[in-house]
């Protein structure tokens, strides 16, 4: 995105002036406004002088390596790392500050997180890896609220549904945090029920979706269809006498929705009723993305469930990402919720692409 430093710089001066006037010190109002923006306009000129003070420390680092002195030579490469971090850390500051704000970033976010290959193993890494994502957001002061789950025979969930609400420290809201994180998690290890010592594959999709309100999205009460059922637990044992759990099927679109964690079948039906409203925003989001053309798709993840995102090494302790190809140790302390680092690094990757 390119910056017009000229009109900030005009701008900036006409601030300036402003804060000097009589009727602007005398207005508390006017002036928190105006200083909270020339505050800004501050930062903005100050990241213009130091982006163009770290690009001439690179340059003359550059040509101190093309000389003949060992030692300066090394210097030079020690000078020259330190600059492209500062340099680095200083464009992506701009970008944040300049960027295009996304609404979604600031709204709590909906994971779906499905069982995928590997049977019971992948049924109990779908648990896991919704225990690591309700420990991160406990951690950051954002709080969870289950709306649909099926359990599996062994404990674990053939599909989980939750929603992640609240702001986390910095102020960046749940789905702005997490949304890098749809696509395909694998997992490799050794399953407790594994006598030969074999390590196993298994895999769960995730997807993060933003909520969508009532008033974004308007359902049409025709187009969809309510079934009630009795809802059922492992193996397909009935858990409740009353036809409680409810099925809504959006019938344009053709998406499902059950639920059938709650005794009443009105607090299901609200519940359903908010997964399929955020469905269906995502499915309208990405058509008019692809209608548009052209919009090119970060390399940080399209969030498609089929796209594989991040291994979970259990012999090597290692987890590796994709899509910024870094890796990262303590498989078991991400898993148990410490995934700040790696949601920074991919928030860090994504901005630096722009």
């Amino acid at each position: 995105m390119a910056v017009d430093w000229q009109a900030i710089q005009r701008e900036n001066i006409e601030l300036t002036e402003k804060l000097a006037d009589p009727k602007v010190s005398g207005d508390p109002a006017k002036l928190a406004t105006i200083g909270k923006r020339k505050k800004e306009l501050d930062e903005l000129l100050a990241l213009r002088d130091g982006i163009a003070h770290a690009e001439k420390a690179i340059a003359d680092v550059e040509e101190i390596a093309k000389g003949e002195d060992e030692s300066l030579k090394e210097l030079a490469v020690e000078e020259e790392a330190a600059a492209q971090e500062r340099l680095e850390r200083l464009r992506a500051r701009l970008v944040e500050l300049t960027r295009e704000h996304d609404p979604d970033e600031d709204k709590p976010a909906i994971l779906e997180i499905r069982a995928g290959a590997g049977g019971d193993e992948a049924s109990l890494f779908a648990k896991e890896l919704y225990g690591m994502y309700v420990r991160f957001s406990e951690e950051n002061r954002m709080n969870v609220e289950l709306l649909s789950s099926s359990a599996s025979e062994v404990g674990g969930f053939k599909e989980v549904v939750f929603k992640i609400d609240g702001s986390a420290e910095g102020g960046a809201g749940p789905y702005g945090l997490l949304r890098y994180e749809g696509g395909t998690h694998r997992v490799q290890r050794i399953p407790s029920t594994e006598s030969g010592g074999r390590i196993h594959t298994s895999t769960a999709t995730v997807a993060v979706l933003p909520e969508a309100e009532e008033s974004e999205l308007q359902i049409n009460p025709e187009e969809i269809r309510v079934d009630v059922f009795r809802s059922s637990g492992p193996g397909g044992q009935s858990v409740n006498t009353t036809d409680s759990a409810v099925r809504i099927t959006h019938v344009p679109s053709g998406i499902t929705v059950s639920c059938q964690d709650e005794k009443s079948q009105h607090k299901n039906r609200a519940k359903a009723m908010q997964i399929l409203r955020s469905r269906l925003k995502a499915k309208q989001d990405a058509e008019a993305a692809a209608e548009r053309g052209g919009v090119r798709r970060s390399q940080i993840g399209t969030g498609d469930r089929s796209e594989k995102i991040r291994t979970y090494n259990f012999p090597q302790d290692r987890i590796t990402d994709h899509r910024i190809k870094r890796s990262f140790s303590n498989v078991k302390g991400v898993l148990g919720g410490e995934l700040r680092s790696i949601i920074d690094a991919l928030r860090a990757a994504a901005r630096s692409e722009e």
